[in-house]
């Protein structure tokens, strides 16, 4: 019995020794270091990091949402992609300083456009906020220059397109009669003014300012017509008020000319001309004689016979008078 007793104290024994020697080796078991342990400060961001912030809007100072940007560092890679919320903001966060180059791929309306490409600037432990305004996609024009009888379609006609006080467009139509250009718009509806400033050849200008409107991305047509213009017959009569006839200097049979001679009644009564005279005399004033020096011969022998005849005259006269009365000597005699 006694020997049973020392078999089971010395089994007891040996389980205590074996609990033990094999305690130490279980608490040692957690000081050593796990994978998990050892990675989970690089998931912190570091203390350097900055951000970006956009809100993108248009420019009627509507936010924007569903618009998508992409983000690329400095080697080209992809640092960031998102799109805007329902206020129109995007957030790139926990971005190394440094140099990045932001694009947008998309506005999120089929009524705007996307910006050009720009560089963003991430400094350390700050956020950088950018402000983007995307604009309206221009309206596509169609202008049409058109007889206003016929509605043939004419070349040649310039206007000008504009809102307010501004002109944001001018088309000439070409050779189909016809232009078109892309007209910037600032709102959904935009009311614009038409002005013709050059008629097609042989038409009157379209003087009226027409109006019209246009959307972001539509097409919209402009038409403006012409008349023809009216041709005025010349006039049958020359009008009696303006001489058209410019006085000739010519000679003429009932008018000499500037630099000839005027023919003199000689004592004959033949027309003699003074063959002597200088082409080159002015015409004598009136009330002068036209000539002098030897001009003067025939005058002078027209006056001696007319001298002449009156004192030839005035003897006969006389003797007339001495036959019809006698003298007192001759009836004292008697």
């Amino acid at each position: 019995m006694h020997a049973r007793l020392a078999r089971s104290a010395a089994a007891v024994a040996l389980a205590v020794t074996a609990t033990l020697t094999l305690a130490p080796a279980a608490s040692a078991q957690p000081s050593e270091p796990t994978p998990s342990a050892s990675a989970a400060p690089a998931e912190t961001p570091a203390p350097d990091a900055g951000s970006v912030e956009i809100t993108a809007k248009d420019t009627a100072g509507d936010v924007l949402p569903g618009a998508t940007f992409l983000l690329l560092d400095s080697t080209g890679q992809e640092a960031g992609r998102g799109k805007t919320d329902a206020r129109g903001k995007l957030t790139f966060p926990d971005l190394e300083p440094g140099v990045y180059r932001l694009k947008e791929t998309a506005s999120g309306s089929p009524f705007h456009e996307g910006i050009a490409d720009q560089d963003v600037i991430v400094t350390p432990g700050a956020t950088t906020r950018l402000s983007i305004t995307d604009p309206y996609k221009a309206a596509k024009v169609l202008l049409q220059a058109k007889e206003d009888k016929s509605g043939k379609l004419l070349p040649g006609a310039t206007v000008n397109i504009g809102t307010g006080d501004s002109t944001l467009l001018t088309l000439t139509t070409g050779s189909k009669g016809t232009a078109s250009g892309e007209l910037p718009v600032s709102s959904r509806k935009t009311q614009f003014w038409v002005k013709e400033i050059k008629a097609p050849a042989g038409y009157d200008l379209y003087k009226p300012s027409k109006t019209f409107s246009a959307g972001p991305g539509a097409p919209v047509t402009v038409t403006v017509t012409n008349a023809k213009t009216a041709t005025i017959p010349p006039p049958t009569q020359n009008p009696t008020d303006r001489p058209t006839d410019k006085p000739s200097d010519k000679p003429s049979p009932s008018k000499p000319g500037k630099d000839e001679d005027v023919s003199v009644p000689s004592a004959s009564g033949t027309p003699t001309a003074d063959k002597t005279a200088s082409s080159t005399a002015a015409p004598a004033p009136a009330g002068s004689l036209a000539h002098t020096g030897a001009d003067a011969t025939p005058w002078l022998i027209g006056s001696a016979g007319i001298l002449i005849a009156a004192g030839g005259g005035a003897l006969i006269a006389a003797r007339r008078r001495r036959t019809d009365n006698p003298t007192d000597d001759g009836s004292s005699e008697s």
